[in-house]
């Protein structure tokens, strides 16, 4: 039998009555190869990987691939409907991480001990944001306690991030403050004074340490501490231990005194 294809007169005759088909046009082979490579690069990566490949890359799909994963019909391709099923079960708890670590970054947004003005004193102190915990140092440079509460505040500052720590001049915020007055530490919360610590003593005296300032500021409610008790308290054990030493001593001597003074 003649080929119907075959390039001939009378195949072409043919084609003229109708009596055969249209010649098929031969294909361009490098146009296919286009339309080919084309329809591989319209296809996201996701829709070709099995699950292992899928979980490697998780973190680098986009916000539209996620879409098209949620929304993609799964009908007559099983590989792409376990990757699906997959997703789902993976999209909740990213979720959730997602959410947690928004919440996380909203509280540690302060981690310094910032310093301010008096005209800003009403703004970043009294209105400061709704439940937010706000620990103001007055100050004066020329006193050495003052310099001591800053070099604490600044690493509770960074300890806690979630509270806001700020300290300023006291000039710029109250006129002919008594330098007996520092230093001087204000904790607030929406507006109000939950404590204040005032001049040296009430601040913890002049070798305060870091961790007994920190104690009295979680009394207070400003900051979460994890220590168990206060470091004051083992200092001042020792102390009365030592007073209690020395009068017994005193005792017996006294004691042994009168003894011979009887003799």
């Amino acid at each position: 039998m003649q080929d119907p294809n075959e390039d001939t007169e009378w195949n072409d005759i043919l084609r003229d009555f109708g009596i055969l088909p249209p010649k098929e046009e031969p294909k361009d082979e490098i146009e296919e190869m286009v339309l080919r490579l084309q329809k591989e690069a319209m296809v996201k990566p996701y829709e070709k990987m099995t699950l292992a490949e899928l979980k490697e890359t998780e973190d680098e799909f986009d916000d539209e691939d996620m879409r098209a994963i949620e929304i993609y019909s799964p009908m007559g391709d099983s590989c792409f409907s376990s990757s699906l099923c997959f997703w789902h079960s993976l999209l909740e708890p990213r979720e959730k991480r997602l959410q947690e670590w928004k919440v996380l970054k909203k509280k540690q947004k302060f981690g310094e001990l910032r310093e301010i003005s008096g005209n800003q004193y009403v703004n970043e102190v009294t209105n400061a944001e709704k439940d937010v915990w706000v620990i103001i140092h007055l100050y004066r440079s020329s006193i050495p306690m003052c310099l001591l509460v800053n070099q604490h505040l600044s690493l509770l500052a960074r300890k806690f991030p979630e509270t806001k720590f700020v300290k300023a001049i006291v000039n710029s915020c109250i006129e002919h403050y008594h330098d007996n007055c520092l230093p001087t530490i204000f904790v607030y919360k929406n507006g109000q004074i939950e404590g204040k610590f005032i001049g040296i003593i009430e601040c913890g005296g002049i070798n305060l340490k870091l961790e007994e300032l920190e104690w009295k500021l979680a009394e207070v409610g400003a900051i979460q501490t994890d220590l168990e008790e206060n470091p004051k308290r083992a200092i001042v054990d020792v102390m009365v231990s030592s007073i209690r030493n020395t009068s017994i001593y005193d005792d017996t001597d006294s004691s042994n005194s009168d003894n011979e003074d009887t003799k």
